[in-house]
């Protein structure tokens, strides 16, 4: 397993002694867990969005790597919670706060408490594409067949 040294600043004071740094929830884990970190509970009201700080902001080692922030599963199949923009990226050369836009899609309020795990971070490589045009592309089996061409 191939591992990566990123640097974590805290940007609130309760990381760190209210609120817990990300973390791997399992040795098996691919993305780590990010916190709510807010002073008191927040209520997300169906259909509503709102921008929940994690207190942390990083530094990636380069510009190969990426820092792609997806939803917790558990929270969107039981709650209807999930991020808004699908999943969030954070650039290399971006240092701010990380920052979790949430929509609730459910039929219930949900409130996320301080320290409340509402996303998770997950590195992965990334690959700069040089765009190179073309009049034509090579011929696949598939072509150019969209949504729902193979079946179910």
């Amino acid at each position: 397993m191939n591992t990566i040294q990123v640097r974590v600043m805290p940007v609130s004071p309760l990381i760190g002694k209210v609120i817990d740094l990300p973390a791997y929830a399992t040795p098996g884990s691919a993305g780590m867990d990010l916190r709510a970190c807010i002073e008191r509970p927040l209520t997300v009201e169906p259909g509503q969005r709102a921008l929940v700080p994690t207190g942390i902001a990083i530094q990636l080692p380069s510009p190969e790597i990426g820092a792609f922030i997806f939803a917790r599963s558990g929270l969107a199949a039981k709650h209807g919670i999930h991020l808004s923009n699908g999943v969030g990226v954070v650039d290399s050369d971006y240092t701010g706060e990380i920052l979790c836009a949430i929509t609730n899609s459910g039929t219930e309020p949900y409130t996320i408490s301080p320290g409340d795990r509402i996303a998770q971070m997950v590195f992965l490589p990334v690959h700069l594409a040089q765009l190179v045009l073309v009049d034509s592309l090579e011929q696949t089996a598939r072509g150019a067949g969209g949504f729902g061409h193979t079946g179910r």
